[in-house]
């Protein structure tokens, strides 16, 4: 294939994944208008549009998504193998991204990344914290960070924590004059704080599990947000009641400010996982950062 093809595909696909010029541009250091006249270039040479464009998005076409899906992971590949070649040189070095929920981010991978990265000063990390749960292929980052019960069959996955917990809590004001839930069905006659889950689209189906029996409830409340913290706050602030991981609430609820309700009806469940593609080729610095976050039966800091 003539260079200047590879060089072609390679603006489509920072384009395709960018689903954006502008972003495409910064990326790869060159001027828009450079980088719009390559793809209109490599459009011509194949004889069939992979861009739809609108002033304000663009979007790849069935062709230029076939592409994406098809091509784009072979270079991924010889990207990983270039970066692997860093265990030729005498120290580990390399920029690893990680997309996480926030909790799990700050819970887990900041404190094992506070004592490891001093250790290695070559190896940079990016942390993309959101409740995406993002295609972490696609989005053309290294690893992903998710519970175990999500984490798709053909990565691998690595356990980095303990068994998780959801309890429901509310603070003793709130409290104060209303029946505690005995049965998760009651909290549809309480106020209760949701979360909103971006990939879904919709609020986020408290789960609850008693005696291998299954049930989610669809609670209802004045406060909707999209991430743990605010929820936290409003939850000790008496907005209402609040679905959250049990070590995000074990300090308040051993303080009193806090009171767990329906813990029969919470079971415990697999717990965070670092994951990746099986294909993977990795690099040393991968294999280091891989080892440090490691569960080994610790309990998070």
């Amino acid at each position: 294939m003539p260079r200047a093809n590879v060089n072609d595909l390679i603006a489509f696909l920072a384009v395709a994944r960018a689903r954006s010029f502008t972003r495409a541009a910064a990326q790869m250091g060159v001027s828009q208008s450079a980088l719009s006249h390559t793809i209109r270039g490599l459009e011509e040479r194949l004889g069939i549009r992979l861009l739809t464009r609108t002033t304000r998005s663009v979007a790849p076409t069935e062709a230029g998504e076939r592409l994406l899906r098809n091509v784009g992971p072979h270079f991924d590949e010889i990207d990983a193998e270039i970066d692997a070649l860093s265990e030729l040189k005498e120290k580990p070095s390399g920029t690893i991204r990680i997309n996480s929920s926030e909790h799990a981010a700050e819970t887990l991978l900041w404190p094992k990344l506070a004592q490891f990265l001093p250790h290695y000063p070559d190896i940079k990390v990016e942390i993309w914290a959101d409740y995406t749960l993002a295609d972490i292929v696609a989005e053309r980052f290294d690893a992903g960070v998710r519970l175990g019960e999500q984490v798709a069959k053909d990565m691998v996955a690595v356990r980095i924590g303990p068994e998780e917990r959801f309890v429901v809590v509310g603070a003793p004001a709130y409290l104060a004059g209303r029946e505690i839930p005995r049965h998760p069905q009651d909290l549809l006659q309480h106020r209760c704080i949701n979360l909103r889950l971006p990939t879904l689209g919709g609020l986020y189906a408290w789960e609850f599990e008693k005696d291998g029996h299954e049930l989610k409830v669809r609670v209802d409340g004045q406060l909707v947000f999209n991430a743990l913290p605010p929820i936290l706050k409003a939850v000790l602030a008496s907005f209402g009641l609040a679905f959250l991981p049990e070590e995000l609430v074990r300090s308040h609820i051993a303080a009193g400010r806090l009171v767990p309700m329906l813990e029969d009806w919470s079971p415990p469940f697999p717990g965070y996982h670092l994951y990746y593609p099986s294909r993977r080729q990795q690099s040393p610095a991968f294999a280091l950062l891989v080892e440090a976050l490691r569960y080994r039966g610790e309990r998070p800091a």
